[in-house]
């Protein structure tokens, strides 16, 4: 007989921590155990948590290299980690779960004060800092990639490869054929940057569809995600070059539009990795530069060296160099379509259900706890009648 759980996941608040925990309290749920989400203000303004979960905000605190944050930073995180207890107490979770982002630091701290067991997802190939801190203490590490830069060789025993969860409107797309790209057919581009990296796209991409070949560029339908401050200017050059294009600065139909998309084009984040790979869509991506440790230079390295996508840097991206790429990929008969047969071969549709595999071997249930110390106090109790009664005898 299988008990229901309570687990608790913890994640910085952005969106690349929350997809994934929210992927997996929604498979929790389903299996029917009970779900509390700790996060920071920013998390908790992200939509997408089940409905019947507890969401806590505590404080993350952050120490940086600057001084400054020492004392502020540790207060916080102690201060977190008081809050997480009081709540452990109440809500007696069979595992903690962090995905990374300081608010996770507190509660991962909280569980190991408490004895309760703890797994961490990384969703980049290089373990971030958070992750990094906690390596030590955890039971597990479950990661998005084969190879992740910065686990220590003493940790390996621990890591568990499970991929990285997406929604279940993008993993419904694998089992979709590659939309249709016929010759003289309309050649549909998504272009998707986030709110950090959307501006360069906005200044390169328009001007590199503009560069290429008439026949190729008369077939373009271009949806493009621009940050607010970029979309008339982005409108006005597409425009001039006289190219279709449909802007945005939120897409919340996300998963339809890579599900008939012949090409994305992009930053090469973790959600946006796994839903590529997930999907099946070819791809070029342009690291950014400033992402910590350089986290997206590794991730795209797996779905290049499979032939799923091409990778710019940042320093060589310009308007020529994207559109070589894109003849490249286009202009080739059956390459579009044998890149996104590789990018599927990297997915790990079935991220969610191994993560959730893995979080339900560690601990047990509330109730389980309470059979157990019941079963122990009984114990306890005939092994002292057995002796009182040894001692009446002698």
């Amino acid at each position: 007989m299988s008990f229901s759980k309570h687990y608790v996941l913890a994640a910085g608040g952005t969106g690349g921590h929350m997809i994934p925990a929210y992927a997996l309290a929604r498979e929790l749920v389903l299996r029917g155990h009970r779900v509390a989400l700790i996060t920071d203000e920013r998390g908790e303004k992200i939509p997408g948590m089940v409905d019947d979960a507890q969401v806590h905000v505590l404080p993350a605190g952050r120490i940086t290299k600057d001084p400054r944050s020492w004392v502020g930073g540790t207060r916080a995180i102690l201060k977190g980690r008081r809050m997480a207890m009081e709540l452990y107490d109440t809500f007696q979770p069979s595992a903690v779960i962090g995905f990374g982002g300081y608010p996770a630091y507190p509660a991962l701290l909280a569980a190991n004060s408490q004895n309760i067991p703890t797994v961490v997802h990384e969703q980049n190939a290089v373990l971030g800092r958070v992750n990094r801190l906690a390596a030590r203490t955890v039971n597990a590490i479950a990661t998005a990639y084969p190879d992740v830069l910065r686990i220590k060789p003493k940790y390996l025993e621990k890591v568990h490869l499970v991929g990285n969860p997406v929604r279940e409107e993008v993993v419904a797309l694998r089992e979709e054929p590659y939309p249709p790209l016929l010759e003289d057919g309309i050649f549909r581009v998504l272009v998707t940057g986030g709110s950090q990296g959307a501006s360069i796209l906005s200044d390169v991409v328009p001007d590199a569809m503009a560069m290429l070949p008439v026949h190729l560029r008369r077939r373009l339908q271009i949806t493009q995600q621009c940050r607010e401050a970029d979309i008339e200017y982005v409108r006005a050059k597409y425009a001039e070059h006289d190219i279709p294009a449909e802007l945005a600065t939120y897409l919340s139909d996300l998963p339809q539009r890579l599900g008939w998309a012949h090409l994305v084009i992009g930053r090469a984040g973790a959600s946006t990795i796994a839903e590529l790979t997930t999907a099946g869509r070819p791809a070029i991506l342009i690291p950014l530069p400033s992402a910590m440790d350089d986290h997206q230079t590794y991730n795209v390295k797996e779905m290049v060296e499979s032939g799923g996508a091409r990778a710019i840097s940042q320093s060589q991206f310009t308007a020529k160099e994207l559109a070589k790429q894109m003849q490249k990929m286009a202009l080739r008969p059956g390459a579009l379509e044998n890149a996104a047969r590789f990018a599927a071969k990297c997915g790990r549709p079935e991220a969610v259900n191994d993560l959730a595999d893995l979080v339900e071997s560690f601990g047990t249930s509330p109730l389980g706890k309470t059979m157990k110390l019941k079963k122990e106090k009984q114990q306890m109790m005939s092994s002292r009648k057995e002796a009182l009664a040894k001692d009446n005898v002698q």
